[in-house]
């Protein structure tokens, strides 16, 4: 191998596809376990490295040189291999920094709580001292002692999470640096934001899924709220840059991080039965070149039988545990169009599990211009539309990243849709 990245588990990384971009050389995934690294360090038979999760912190005794920052921080990610000699650096400093300033997020004169203590959780320590936080705290499961001669953490506080509620209340950015919720436990969050009074902004390291349940969380209650991908195209780019010498243009991390979005991002159509979600996702399949999948189709194949059979013999319970199902298997696909059933979203359940990689457009057709069909029990005459309309406008609203007009053609719909999503691109 002359460039990767080596970690004890690497299933969640989309490094490989990031550096290959940058077009510079071929890159690798090395999974190493702690047993192995210290051969693996000692043979020094690679060019340039990125480090992960958990040896950040183990490589350093392995080094020559190590970069004054990345030293202050005590984590190194990147490592490059001069003549036999191995230099560290930290990348992911100037990527959480990108991260943070390209999204708007204010930290100078903040209250900060980072959670987490590890490598990472050190790096967000001097990236919020750089942006002029005016206190940081740092929150760990254990009671950790302080180290006087340890200059990066000498004003900095620390707290166990079950003191937080207590303790940190007042935090206004929240910034975590654990593994929870990063692919495949997408169920995990490090905290529950509910206990804080009145947090502006949530930043989460996590780059997979795109959106983790702490940030689904955060926008659920109206905070900002970013995940990592951007720092991790920013690093990785920082991290080039010293594997070759080669400066790199400024905008290589935007367009970099904008294509591995949409690569990723899934095109989520909500809206109710009639508001013409399939036609418009066969539309959007055929542009795109995603894959149409229509979650009312998938149950009709699942179960054999139709919907209005469904709910005619196991009732409307039954019918939204199906939808469950599906919402569990389609939640870490990726470059999908999927059109919903209109009950589908309004399921925390399902939302959530959409949302952790999809791109949600509610489709808002005029009441006067959605027609009853046979085949949807609960909308199959116009008092029944009338009254499920009135209940369901408010929250298709609020799951919406886009809500998109409907009064034209299909063919005006996607192009409706395509704009939004380039101006959030």
């Amino acid at each position: 191998m002359k460039y990767g990245l080596i970690g004890e588990k690497l299933g969640h990384s989309y490094s490989k596809g990031i550096h290959e971009r940058i077009g510079l050389y071929s890159f690798e995934l090395k999974e190493i376990a702690r047993e192995d690294l210290d051969a693996f360090l000692t043979a020094r038979d690679f060019c340039g490295i990125n480090v992960t999760i958990p040896y950040k912190q183990t490589v350093i005794p392995y080094l020559h040189e190590i970069e004054e920052g990345a030293a202050m921080i005590g984590a190194v990610n990147t490592i490059v291999n001069r003549d036999g000699k191995l230099y560290g650096y930290n990348t992911d400093y100037s990527g959480l920094l990108t991260l943070i300033r390209s999204n708007g997020i204010g930290i100078e004169g903040k209250k900060v709580l980072i959670l987490g203590t590890g490598g990472t959780s050190r790096t967000a320590v001097a990236a919020c001292r750089k942006l002029c936080a005016a206190k940081i705290t740092r929150a760990g499961r254990r009671q950790i002692q302080k180290d006087p001669s340890d200059r990066l953490l000498s004003d900095v506080s620390f707290v166990t999470y079950d003191k937080i509620p207590e303790q940190c209340r007042d935090a206004e950015v929240i910034l975590n640096t654990t593994p929870c919720g990063m692919f495949p436990d997408l169920d995990t969050s490090a905290v529950d934001l509910t206990v804080f009074d009145k947090p502006e902004a949530v930043v989460d390291v996590i780059y997979n899924p795109l959106r983790t349940k702490l940030c689904l969380q955060a926008q659920s209650l109206g905070i900002h709220a970013v995940c990592g991908l951007k720092m991790l195209v920013a690093q990785a780019v920082c991290a080039a840059e010293h594997f070759t010498g080669q400066t790199q243009d400024p905008s290589l991390t935007e367009t970099i991080f904008s294509e591995k979005k949409k690569e990723l991002e899934n095109i989520v159509l909500t809206g109710m039965p009639g508001s013409g979600k399939s036609t418009v996702g066969k539309l959007l399949s055929d542009l795109t070149g995603r894959r149409f999948v229509d979650t009312d189709e998938i149950i009709v194949q699942k179960e054999g039988r139709e919907i209005t059979e469904i709910f005619a013999k196991d009732g409307e319970g039954y019918f939204r545990d199906l939808e469950r199902e599906v919402a569990l298997e389609l939640r870490t696909e990726h470059d999908l169009v999927i059109a919903t059933g209109g009950g589908f979203m309004l399921q925390p359940f399902c939302e959530e599990a959409l949302k952790a990689y999809g791109n949600v457009f509610f489709l808002d057709r005029d009441l006067k211009a959605i027609l009853p069909t046979a085949d949807r029990p609960l909308a199959d005459d116009k008092d029944k539309i009338a009254k499920l309309y009135k209940q369901r406008l408010p929250v298709y609203r609020k799951i919406a990243d886009h809500v998109i007009t409907v009064d034209g053609t299909p063919d005006e719909t996607v192009r409706a849709i395509i704009r939004a999503m380039e101006a959030s691109s």
